[in-house]
């Protein structure tokens, strides 16, 4: 009697979908025009996927990166018009497409705006966007066009004047139309729109857009606006995410990290986070320092409280070796490490710390009122809230795309290269489990505000265990003692076995993913390419793609960042050397130094088939047979 009534159910059931699907496809012609439609889209060339990461707040860079596609542009350009435009054309045909609203002022500046550059730029732009759009389906080429010039842009892409006089005579129209209605501007402006949408099918961001570079908020205004996107969280991004949600120790740490690097901009003009409170207690506090260095100083000592209050009342972050304020003996001005060793302090002045107090973590009156000031900021922000809605939309500690794996950080392992068990809450995970389960912590924090949750953040910025860190911070050694020896950071075991085939294989199956065609692909560690290092790891098999956007890490890399680019026939790793701001694109028509190193090519070209659309492609084919059958038989009318 059961597995009839489950028969019965399930037969219920697959009828119901069935009458479901017949809403939007009423009838067999209907079906017949999607089932043609996507059967014929499976063969299609896959999209290009760019990754990037660790971007860091470099808007200038990664603007231009953005808007060149990462080179892409350059060489589709070259394809396309070969020996019929010289070097210098080219290079400022491209230029117009990577800045067209400011190389069109340039251009008419300097009156060189005719009709005919206008007819000439428009006639370029078109060729080039039809030679792109061959390996995507009319109607999805129809939905990257701006929609206010897409009924004209349409007609233009689908005529041929090479065919035909009267196809001819209908393209020159329609192009001196453009022209002689004073239009010509735009329909540029759309055309690179266009482009751009065209030769980039998938962003992927690997984590880290805060911290360092004065701009983040711009990356992700931009960022916003673009059609298809993934975002892997870093741990920078967490501590900014654990801020807004109003975390008190993780706005400690942005507002020490802002401070440090120089770049409090962001959070004034940016998030409209005032620092006055903070300013005016620190001015007090070290009358004799630089005010940004005392402000720096004062929230170091907050931080270090905050962290220590968070660690005491978490014990399953196995963090207890960061807490080293009850550590110092004031009297002498020295800590007491991990080691057992003691180590002079830089500084032995420590205003808001009372020696004789039985608990060096808690805040002082004055330091409560500092934090609860900077704590309102942080969580009224809109713009604030309105990115890290985005980063949580859009992001996620790891993602699966067409058989690679992305995270930031690292899988944490034991030193025999085996997954690491971690405890936490009386429950055991590893692997992938830890991923979900950490996660899973975040968006708590998100949607209920769970003091534990928001607590968690701050361990994923900075914990041991956490899979975004990896490593033990040493902020009190770099920022308290002089000794460097002190300031090596133990990182996890991943970092050395990444080079192994084996084990990223491993890793690979543990997250469900094919072994012998996926690849990890990672940021957070700096690739120091000027002292030989590669990104390619384990033949290939790993890429971290760290190359430094970052200018304070130009000197550490020897570079200007890395695009890892993943087309039908393989795999491409783009090491930027030198990346123009905009004015010195305008003005010289420079474009992005780059060396280009082919890290997979494969015999055979991916189609949409092959590619995680297709198994969506081939699931909405086969329920549409269903259906095609349902209607032949009778069964739906």
């Amino acid at each position: 009697m059961l597995e009839l009534a489950d028969k019965t159910y399930n037969k219920g059931k697959a009828n119901k979908l069935l009458r479901l699907l017949a809403e939007k496809y009423p009838d067999k012609q209907a079906v017949y025009e999607k089932l043609v439609y996507l059967q014929s889209r499976l063969s299609l060339p896959k999209g290009s996927e760019h990754f990037m990461s660790d971007l860091h707040g470099e808007y200038e860079s990664f603007f231009h990166i953005l808007n060149n596609c990462s080179g892409i542009i350059h060489e589709k350009v070259d394809y396309v018009f070969g020996d019929r435009l010289t070097a210098e054309e080219k290079a400022e045909f491209c230029t117009l497409i990577y800045y067209p609203k400011e190389k069109i002022e340039q251009v008419t500046a300097s009156h060189q705006n005719t009709p005919e550059w206008y007819r000439r730029n428009l006639a370029q732009l078109l060729e080039l966007s039809q030679v792109m759009s061959y390996k995507y389906p009319a109607s999805r080429v129809n939905g990257f066009i701006p929609d206010r010039y897409a009924s004209v842009i349409f007609e233009l892409m689908n005529t041929h004047p090479t065919v035909d006089s009267a196809q001819r005579v209908y393209y020159n129209r329609l192009l001196s139309t453009i022209v002689q209605i004073d239009s010509g501007a735009d329909f540029i402006e759309a055309f690179t729109v266009l482009i751009k949408r065209l030769a980039v099918d998938r962003l992927h961001i690997v984590g880290d857009f805060y911290d360092r570079g004065n701009r983040p908020d711009a990356i992700l205004n931009l960022l916003m606006e673009y059609p298809s996107v993934d975002i892997q969280w870093g741990n920078h991004d967490v501590l900014w995410m654990g801020a807004a949600l109003g975390s008190e120790v993780c706005i400690a740490g942005v507002v020490r990290n802002s401070l440090r690097y120089n770049n409090t901009d962001v959070l004034e003009r940016g998030y409209g986070i005032s620092l006055r409170s903070l300013s005016t207690f620190a001015s007090r506090l070290y009358p004799d320092e630089n005010p940004i260095k005392a402000a720096e100083r004062a929230m170091t000592i907050i931080m270090f409280k905050l962290e220590g209050q968070l660690i005491r009342r978490n014990p399953d972050f196995q963090m207890d070796s960061r807490l080293l304020l009850d550590k110092i003996d004031f009297r002498v001005s020295a800590v007491t490490l991990g080691d057992g060793k003691r180590y002079e302090l830089e500084n032995a002045y420590f205003p808001t710390i009372d020696e004789n107090a039985k608990d060096p973590y808690l805040l002082t009156e004055k330091e409560q009122e500092v934090v609860a000031d900077l704590k309102s900021y942080f969580v009224e922000s809109l713009m604030l809230k309105r990115h890290v809605d985005y980063l949580y939309q859009k992001g996620s500690l790891y993602t699966r795309f067409n058989g690679n794996l992305l995270f930031h950080g690292c899988v944490p392992m034991n030193e025999d290269g085996s997954l690491r068990t971690i405890r936490y809450g009386g429950q055991e995970y590893k692997g992938r489990q830890w991923f979900d389960f950490c996660e899973n912590m975040a968006r708590k924090a998100w949607l209920h505000g769970e003091e534990t949750a928001k607590d968690f953040m701050y361990f994923l910025w900075c914990g041991r265990l956490s899979p975004v860190s990896g490593r033990e911070f040493k902020t009190f050694e770099r920022a308290m003692i002089a000794d460097e020896s002190t300031w090596a950071e133990p990182s996890d075991p991943y970092f050395h076995f990444i080079d192994e085939a084996s084990v990223c294989e491993k890793i690979l199956v543990e997250f469900h993913l094919e072994p012998k065609r996926g690849h990890i692909i990672n940021g957070h560690v700096p690739v120091k390419v000027r002292k030989g290092e590669t990104p390619v790891k384990a033949g290939g098999k790993a890429i971290i793609i760290d190359g430094g956007f970052c200018k304070a890490y130009h000197k550490k890399t020897g570079i200007s960042g890395f695009t890892l680019i993943s087309n039908s026939r393989g795999l491409r790793l783009l090491e930027h050397q030198k990346i123009p701001d905009v004015r010195e694109a305008l003005r010289e028509n420079r474009d992005i130094e780059s060396v280009s190193e082919t890290v997979e090519l494969q015999s055979y070209r991916t189609t949409v088939g092959d590619a995680d659309e297709g198994r969506a492609i081939k699931e909405e084919i086969s329920d549409l047979y269903k259906l095609l059958l349902a209607y032949q038989n009778g069964l739906l009318k």
